[in-house]
């Protein structure tokens, strides 16, 4: 193709890409209030205060948005797939579009876990106001708060298939992955740090940090098995 060819097959992709979260979207916002009382569940009970005419419907457009995004993965990682394809090696076709799907499973899972963290985690940012002080939680500072944290923790679950990735493109090996695993522990602790509001900074940043842990040791051990298979294939 001609940069002008690629360009309109960039646009075209995009349009499809966008139209799928836009639709996905609309149609989230009409069960955003459902949503909203999901995501409130491990505040367990609390009662959000808006500040401004405009809150109700910002919040509930910020879910609906973040929930397209989501619930449209498969459309426009395809049209991702599909803009990328023809730069790709036969073999890096073949591990590309598995990724994907690994991809979203570790997503899911890393939302999940983010999730069951936020139970404990609200709690106790609670428990540490004085009686006082009256605490006024507001609706977009909360929204916020657990989209983000509920984002993090579905990116941080990523690291498995960045690994494997470059893995199979032979831009890391295990060999150096093996050796670096200290500054890895350290720049998933400080990760954790950073994404977990509590004063507390041991527990609660190694209970985000182990599961990132057994990540990356699992994928040591995956990208082993194909290294191995890779000298077996030349052998």
């Amino acid at each position: 193709m001609t940069f002008t060819e690629h360009l309109e097959e960039l646009r075209r992709r995009l349009i499809y890409s966008v139209a799928a979260i836009l639709v996905t979207t609309l149609i989230a916002f009409f069960f955003s209030s459902y949503l909203l009382k999901f995501l409130l569940l491990p505040s367990g009970g609390m009662q959000l205060n808006a500040f401004s005419l405009m809150d109700g419907f910002m919040i509930k457009w910020r879910v609906s948005l973040l929930a397209g995004i989501v619930f449209a993965f498969p459309i426009w990682a395809y049209h991702t797939f599909r803009f990328i394809q023809p730069a790709l090696q036969k073999n890096e076709r073949k591990v590309i579009f598995p990724m994907l799907v690994f991809s979203l499973v570790l997503f899911v899972l890393g939302t999940i876990f983010g999730y069951y963290l936020l139970w404990g985690m609200i709690r106790v940012m609670k428990g540490f106001y004085p009686p006082e002080v009256r605490y006024l939680p507001a609706a977009d500072d909360y929204i916020s708060f657990v989209t983000f944290f509920l984002l993090a923790c579905g990116i941080a679950f990523q690291l498995p298939t960045m690994m494997i990735i470059l893995v199979q493109l032979k831009i890391l090996n295990t060999d150096v992955l093996r050796k670096q695993r200290r500054i890895a522990y350290f720049a998933l602790f400080v990760f954790a740090e950073l994404i977990t509001p509590v004063s507390d900074p041991i527990v609660a940043p190694l209970t985000v940090m182990l599961p990132l842990v057994i990540l990356y040791e699992t994928s040591i051990l995956i990208s082993r098995r194909i290294e191995r298979g890779r000298v077996q294939a030349i052998a």
